[in-house]
């Protein structure tokens, strides 16, 4: 019997996965922040500006809509555009967006900036991210450092909705609108800078490759047809309609409803009373 490959050290210098996955990390995790934010703003947006919580929820679900679907698109621009450039892109995407609703006054300009532009950028900046920077840089351990990376997802929360919170309680919806747009746009040159595209780049292989390691070779034909043809593929698969329908469940329980109302039904339950004042 064969024995199996050797594998090669963990890939020298260790900095550089290092820093993508501090990278990638920070990124996901603004993500994240980004993504909750709907839920702070529903309450001062309803006390400052008289719009209907019916509205701002139609946003947030437009939003987290957009948020995954444009997950396989992102996935196929970035083989075809690269990683730091796709990330760039929807960092200012969703930077400036929040920036250009500082002035917004109507319902359905808060629709296009946090509903439609947000949720466009913060589909690229999700778990496909993770997902391909794991699978270029690693080949052992690729479950430890996916859920490394799943986990900023949680600590975004975590981190920014008490900050976000407390700057609506103290300055009004636009203090939490400004610090989101400022932290994405702040991101960006530590993306420009620091965001690494292939191990072979610097002379290294994934982390755990063998010596023969080949890397795959990136599949021909536009962002958009790779994606279907992809998807056409996927659809015949168990598996997919398995991970389909736990993630709907998952995204519209937890982002979907409890993510974004959360805060309101303390509000109406006289638990955010200073707030309310």
């Amino acid at each position: 019997m064969n024995p199996l490959p050797q594998h090669g050290k963990p890939t020298q210098p260790l900095r550089y996965f290092v820093i993508v996955m501090l990278v990638t990390f920070v990124a996901l995790l603004v993500s994240a922040g980004v993504r909750a934010t709907p839920g702070v703003l529903m309450v001062p947006l309803q006390n400052e500006l008289g719009w209907s919580r019916a509205s701002i929820s139609f946003t947030a679900g437009v939003g987290i809509f957009l948020y995954g679907l444009v997950g396989p698109f992102a996935a196929a621009v970035m083989q075809s555009l690269g990683i730091r450039y796709t990330l760039i892109g929807a960092l200012s995407l969703i930077g400036g967006a929040a920036f250009l609703s500082l002035w917004m006054t109507q319902p359905w300009q808060f629709l296009i900036t946090w509903g439609v532009l947000s949720g466009l950028g913060t589909g690229a900046v999700a778990m496909v991210l993770g997902a391909t920077v794991v699978n270029r840089w690693f080949v052992l351990r690729r479950g430890t450092m996916i859920g490394l990376l799943a986990a900023s997802t949680a600590t975004g929360s975590l981190l920014f909705l008490p900050a976000l919170a407390a700057l609506a309680h103290t300055g009004g919806w636009h203090a939490p609108v400004l610090a989101v747009s400022l932290s994405c746009l702040a991101l960006i040159p530590l993306v420009a800078f620091f965001m690494l595209e292939h191990p072979a780049d610097y002379g290294l292989r994934p982390h755990g490759a063998p010596h023969n390691y080949v890397q795959p070779i990136q599949p021909p034909g536009s962002p958009v047809r790779l994606t279907l043809t992809t998807f056409a593929q996927a659809i015949k698969q168990r598996n997919f309609w398995l991970l389909s329908f736990t993630f709907f469940i998952c995204g519209f329980t937890t982002n979907g409803l409890i993510g974004t109302h959360f805060i309101a039904i303390c509000a109406d339950h006289g638990d955010l009373a200073p707030w309310n004042a």
